[in-house]
């Protein structure tokens, strides 16, 4: 859903505006709500994240991160799951995650909703690999299909089971097939 404010928004204001469930983006001026994770969708983020923390997080290799919103490039976005290379995760002055990422991630995951845009989506994914983003995946639950988007190349699509995905070169220990991902809907 895009909101049009009677006056334009900067993104600074938008920024100072409360969060809202779901979470709402800035893009192009705009502000736009995501629609609201369904079964399929819910599955595969917490699926996915728990994976990469049982096999990355404890080498201390990359964090996967739920919803998080990220701001760079003029946008405000909030990916279904960014995963960030260890070292780039910002730190508060406790050394603490911070609050607040000012950074793109350097692997970003979109899972399609029923009702949500793959334009939209996709789209989100350009503007991560556009501002240092290693790796953009498009998961679309429907079509048991996984776009996998790296900058200045051509998408690649993976739909047969025993696929192996291509990862980011930080996440080879993921060792991850296409069906390993769908087979998450079974357990």
């Amino acid at each position: 859903m895009v909101q049009s404010p009677s006056q334009p928004i900067t993104l600074e204001e938008f920024l100072k505006l409360p969060e809202t469930k779901p979470a709402s983006e800035y893009i192009d001026g705009q502000i736009v709500q995501k629609p609201m994770p369904q079964g399929k969708h819910s599955t595969i983020q917490t699926e996915f994240s728990t994976t990469v923390h049982v096999i990355l997080k404890p080498r201390q290799i990359a964090r996967a991160f739920s919803e998080l919103r990220c701001t760079f490039g003029g946008r405000s976005i909030v990916p279904d799951v960014s995963v960030f290379v260890w070292r780039r995760i910002p730190r508060d002055q406790n050394g603490e995650v911070a609050n607040i990422f000012s950074i793109a991630p350097d692997w970003t995951i979109e899972i399609l909703s029923p009702e949500q845009s793959q334009t939209k989506a996709t789209k989100n994914i350009l503007h991560c690999l556009n501002h240092g983003t290693q790796m953009g995946w498009l998961i679309d639950p429907a079509e048991q299909t996984i776009f996998v988007y790296l900058p200045k190349q051509q998408p690649e699509v993976f739909d047969e089971p025993e696929q192996l995905l291509l990862v980011p070169p930080f996440a080879k220990a993921l060792n991850l097939r296409v069906g390993n991902v769908f087979d998450w809907l079974l357990d």
